[in-house]
This record gives C-alpha cells, sequence and structure tokens, in this order.
C-alpha cells in the first residue's frame, strides 16, 4: 500500500484498516520484540501494585489507616525502590512506543512494503536517539500554549451537549500535530521548529477532514479499553453477588483473592488494549500525514515521473 497517495476523508479510514490488514502481523511483531521487556517488566509490577491495592481495599489494612501508613513507612525504602523502577521503565517504554510507529512508516515509506526486519528498526532508533530527545524537550515547551488554548477550546465545548460531542476533535487535533511533527522531524531535513511549523501548515490543508479522523479514532480507542476494562468488574460483582448465602457473611479472604485477581485482569488487560490500540490510532495519524505531505509536496507524482524519465 502506498503511503504517499492523496486521500479524502473516507480514504483515510479505509487505508489505515488496509495498511493494518497487510501489515498488522509485521507491525506488531516488531513493537513486541523491540519493546516486550519493559512491557513485561511493567506488568510485573502491575501486578505487584494491584495486589498491594487489593490489601488495602479488602485485606487486613483495609479499616485501619494508621496499620497503612505504618505498613509504608516500615516499607519506605521498596515503595522508593518500587517507584523509581516503575516511573524509568514506563517512561523508556512510552517513548519507545511513542517513536515506534514514525520510525516504522518512515522505513516502510521508502518502498512501500515491509522489507526491512527488526534490526533496521533498532538501528532507526539508534540514529535518531538525539532527534528523539530534542523532540521531547521541545514538545514540552510548546505544550504549554498548546495545552492552553486546547483548554480553552475543550471547556467551551464543554459546557453544551453538541460541543461536548467534538471533544474527541480537540484531542485529535493536538494529537496529530504532535506526532506530525516527529514523523516530519526525523526525516533530517528540517530542524525541530520548522517541524513543528510544517505539521500545522499540513493540518490546516485539509483540517476538519484530518482531526475528524483522528479524532473518531481516539473515540472508539477510548470505547473498547472501556468497553474491556469494565467485563472483568462486572464478572467480579456478579461472581460476588451469586455466591452470597442468606444469612452468611462473605469470607473476606475470599473477597480479597478474588478483588486482586479482577485488578490483575483488568490492570493487563487494559494496557496490552491500550498498546494496541494506540498503534492503530498512530497508524491512522501516519496515513493522514503521509496523504497531506503528498499533497503538498507531490513526493509520489514526482517518483513516477522520475521513473518513467529513466525508462526511456
Amino acid at each position: 500500500m502506498q503511503l504517499y497517495k492523496s486521500r479524502e476523508f473516507g480514504e483515510f479510514f479505509q487505508d489505515t484498516f488496509s495498511f493494518l490488514r497487510q501489515n498488522g502481523g509485521h507491525l506488531y511483531k516488531n513493537f513486541f520484540i523491540i519493546n516486550g521487556v519493559f512491557i513485561l517488566i511493567l506488568m510485573v509490577l502491575g501486578y505487584f501494585f494491584s495486589k498491594f491495592y487489593a490489601e488495602i481495599l479488602f485485606g487486613d489494612l483495609a479499616n485501619d489507616q494508621t496499620a497503612i501508613e505504618n505498613y509504608i513507612n516500615e516499607n519506605i525504602e521498596t515503595f522508593m525502590l518500587f517507584f523509581i523502577l516503575f516511573f524509568t521503565v514506563g517512561l523508556v517504554s512510552a517513548v519507545i512506543s511513542y517513536s515506534y510507529v514514525p520510525i516504522y512508516l518512515k522505513l516502510y515509506s521508502k518502498s512501500d512494503s515491509k522489507s526491512f526486519s527488526t534490526s533496521d528498526i533498532i538501528n532507526e532508533y539508534k540514529a535518531n536517539i538525539g532527534n528523539i530527545f530534542i523532540y521531547l524537550i521541545c514538545a514540552i515547551i510548546v505544550a504549554i500554549p498548546v495545552l492552553i488554548l486546547a483548554g480553552i477550546v475543550s471547556f467551551i465545548l464543554a459546557i453544551t451537549i453538541i460541543g461536548f460531542i467534538l471533544l474527541p476533535l480537540v484531542i485529535g487535533a493536538v494529537s496529530l500535530f504532535y506526532q506530525g511533527t516527529l514523523m516530519e522531524y526525523i526525516e533530517n531535513k528540517k530542524s525541530i521548529w520548522e517541524s513543528f511549523s510544517y505539521s500545522w501548515t499540513l493540518m490546516s490543508s485539509k483540517f476538519w477532514a484530518a482531526i475528524g479522523c483522528v479524532g473518531l479514532f481516539f473515540l472508539m480507542s477510548a470505547i473498547v479499553q472501556n468497553i474491556v476494562s469494565i467485563i472483568p468488574y462486572f464478572v467480579f460483582i456478579v461472581d460476588m453477588v451469586t455466591d452470597l448465602e442468606p444469612g452468611v457473611a462473605p469470607n473476606p479472604e475470599e473477597i480479597r483473592k478474588s478483588a486482586t485477581i479482577m485488578m490483575v485482569i483488568i490492570f493487563v488487560l487494559s494496557y496490552l488494549v491500550g498498546l494496541l490500540s494506540n498503534i492503530i490510532v498512530q497508524i491512522n495519524q501516519g496515513v493522514v500525514f503521509y496523504s497531506l505531505k503528498e499533497d503538498m509536496e507531490n513526493i509520489n507524482t514526482k517518483s513516477d515521473i522520475d521513473l518513467i524519465g529513466s525508462g526511456e
């Protein structure tokens, strides 16, 4: 499938799913190879956090605030180590996840095929470590005015019923602006500030179609993630209700075990579904970005002309 191709609103959707259908296996396989270790570490840490949280809610610590404070104070070194480890691994994993699709699509766009390996992706990461770091610093700086503007627009939309429905468009606009900047910057043809400006220029060329498509993908992703999170909760509630016997007090230990299992399942499912759906959203942003770039620069058209010229 060609990335550099002029598209309209409906084609943004169609080609996003076409890309995933043709390249999804290759896309996700390499993602988990590269980021798998960090994901596993986060899942293990999430398990221990869920277990501790269930103990607070349903275990021996549930009705004794002093006991909770004493427990934390007695294990403060462990909690600090846990927090530092979780924050560090989470940050590295988040950076890898966020930059994965831009790097993947950069390699894909060179031949409009998945004829590259995990090693090629890793080498591209290494070549762009500096760019990614600079992008993150500048993105934080740009976030101040962007989030203020987005917050004002969101507040205005949120006070009306019709406007509330349009909130995903604000998320789509901010996300596409940032993602487009990174995709352009790792091409190593523009400075970081030129990339921010270029991303906005591309968005503006088909503003409503672009942010509308991305916003809808964010909305679909949020709905799927919430459904997946709610299902284990309802299963837990139904299991609790069906196990209750008239006149018999529920067993606290059984409640704690069930709650721990429920929280672990919710964390694992939410985290994994979040990773998978975020990649889909980013692929959609990539399809939009390369489409708008083709409209702006006619890259594919020029390549076709060059091929025709070389064949004569």
